[in-house]
C-alpha cells in the first residue's frame, strides 16, 4: 500500500501515537507524519504509506492553518492548557476593554497592534516544551528534568492571522492563523498575549488544513482497519497534489528509474523546481528537477 492517509486527530494521542495506529491498522511499518501535532491538538495529521513516505519532505513544507483560543491572564510552563500554571495576574483594566468593544464589532486599536505585530512576525522563540534537539537531546526532555532551556529564535512566515471571536468572562480570544513550516501556536499565544500586555497559554487547536488537505477529507483515527484503508489517496493522485508534474518518454522513463540523467527530449512540462515524473502509462518513477538546458535529474526514485 502506497498512498496518503489523512487523519483527523483527536485530542490526548501523540502523533506518533497515531503513526503507531495506523501501522497496527495497515500492517506496514513504512509510516510516517507531515508535521507534528501535541497531544491537545485535534485536526489534519497527513499520514503517508509505503512509497508515500518519499514524499514526506515536501508533504512537511506545505503551509499548514489552524484554529485556536488563547487564555489570558494565565501563563504555563507548556504555554497550552496541559501545562503547569506558572503565573497567574488578571488581565489590565485596558485589554478587558480592549476585548468587550471587539466583540461583535470592529477589533479595537490595541488588539489590532498586537495582531499586526503577530502578521508581521519573521521570528519566534520556540517553546521549552517542543521536540527540537539541542546537543541529541529533546528540549521538551530538558524541560521536565527541570533544566533551564533556551531556544534561539527560529524564522518564521505568516501567511495570515484573523480574529475570529473574543470575550471578557473568561477572558480570552480565538484567531485562525496560516503559517508556515516550524511555526509553533502556542507561541503565539504567548507572544500575542505580551503585544496585548498580559499573559496567556493556548487552551485548544485545531488543524484545519495541511497544505492541500483539508479537514473535510480526513478520517477519525477510530475508523475500522478497513475503513482506514479503503481512504488512502493513491500515491500518483498525491504526488500530483503536491507537486508539478511532468511526463517522460520511454526512454526517459528507464533512464529515471536507473537513477541516470533524463535528456531534456525525453521530460515535457517540467518546472522550475522540484516535479513529479509520470511515464508514459501514468504510472510514478521519480521526483526529479530540470536544469537550465532542460535536462533532468532524478531526487528520489519510486519503487513500485
Amino acid at each position: 500500500m502506497n498512498g496518503v492517509l489523512v487523519v483527523d486527530k483527536p485530542a490526548g494521542p501523540t502523533s506518533h501515537d497515531v503513526v503507531s495506529r495506523v501501522r497496527r491498522a495497515l500492517r506496514t511499518r513504512e509510516v510516517g507524519h507531515a508535521g507534528t501535532l501535541d497531544p491537545m491538538a485535534t485536526g489534519v495529521l497527513v499520514v503517508a504509506i509505503g512509497e508515500a513516505t518519499k514524499l514526506l519532505a515536501w508533504l512537511t513544507d506545505q503551509s499548514k492553518i489552524y484554529e485556536a483560543t488563547v487564555a489570558l491572564g494565565v501563563e504555563t510552563d507548556t504555554l497550552d492548557a496541559v501545562g503547569r500554571e506558572t503565573r497567574r495576574e488578571p488581565p489590565p483594566a485596558e485589554v478587558l476593554e480592549a476585548l468587550a468593544q471587539s466583540v461583535g464589532g470592529a477589533v479595537h486599536p490595541r488588539l489590532q497592534a498586537a495582531l499586526e505585530t503577530e502578521r508581521a512576525r519573521t521570528s519566534q522563540v520556540p517553546p521549552a516544551y517542543s521536540a527540537i534537539q539541542q546537543e541529541g537531546v529533546r528540549a521538551y526532555a530538558r524541560a521536565r528534568r527541570g533544566e533551564d532551556v533556551q531556544l534561539p529564535a527560529r524564522d518564521v512566515a505568516v501567511r495570515s492571522l484573523v480574529l475570529t471571536a473574543c470575550t471578557v468572562d473568561p477572558p480570552s480570544l480565538s484567531v485562525t492563523v496560516e503559517a508556515a513550516k516550524g511555526y509553533y501556536v502556542r507561541s503565539l499565544a504567548r507572544d500575542l498575549a505580551q503585544g496585548l500586555g498580559t499573559l496567556g497559554h493556548l487552551t485548544s487547536l485545531r488543524r484545519t488544513r495541511s497544505g492541500c488537505f483539508d479537514v473535510a477529507e480526513a478520517t477519525p483515527l477510530d475508523a475500522p482497519a478497513d475503513q482506514l484503508a479503503a481512504r488512502v489517496e493513491p500515491l500518483e493522485r498525491v504526488a500530483a497534489r503536491v507537486l508539478p508534474v511532468a511526463h517522460l518518454s520511454e526512454a526517459g522513463a528507464v533512464d529515471a528509474r536507473h537513477g541516470r540523467p533524463v535528456k531534456a527530449g525525453d521530460i515535457d512540462g517540467a518546472a522550475p523546481g522540484a516535479s513529479v515524473w509520470l511515464d508514459p502509462a501514468g504510472a510514478i518513477v521519480a521526483i526529479g528537477e530540470v536544469d537550465a538546458t532542460g535536462a533532468g535529474r532524478v531526487k528520489r526514485g519510486f519503487v513500485l
